[in-house]
């Protein structure tokens, strides 16, 4: 799982035995606990040629966990879909589904928007 290179920051190569390279870590969010989370529901249209997405917002946490989140939602509803960047992307209108299943799994959830 953790199979990441790591950047090394200016610096190509070093004589000097005790030097340190400096590394570009990303540092990872730590992950709440479910219920110490709000996570938004809403659908979107804007970018995607009409076509409908739900989209969960909020998540704080790893990006591994935030991808295991997504991929319940999407076993559950049947559907595709993506995570990044905190937000969690199913494909179709399930914004009632959605919620459902992250209230099951011990979430706190709003809906945004209408319908």
């Amino acid at each position: 799982m953790g199979n990441k290179k790591k950047k090394r920051v200016d610096i190509v190569y070093s004589t000097n035995q005790d030097f340190s390279y400096d590394y570009d870590d990303e540092l990872e969010e730590e992950t709440l606990d479910p219920s110490e989370q709000l996570l938004y529901v809403s659908i979107d249209r804007k970018k995607r040629k009409g076509k409908e997405v739900t989209l969960v917002e909020g998540f704080v946490g790893s990006s591994d966990d935030l991808k295991d989140l997504a991929k319940i939602l999407k076993s559950k509803c049947g559907v595709g879909g993506s995570a990044k960047d905190g937000e969690i992307l199913i494909q179709g209108n399930f914004k009632d589904k959605v919620a459902e299943i992250l209230v099951a799994e011990g979430y706190k959830t709003k809906k945004k928007g209408g319908n």
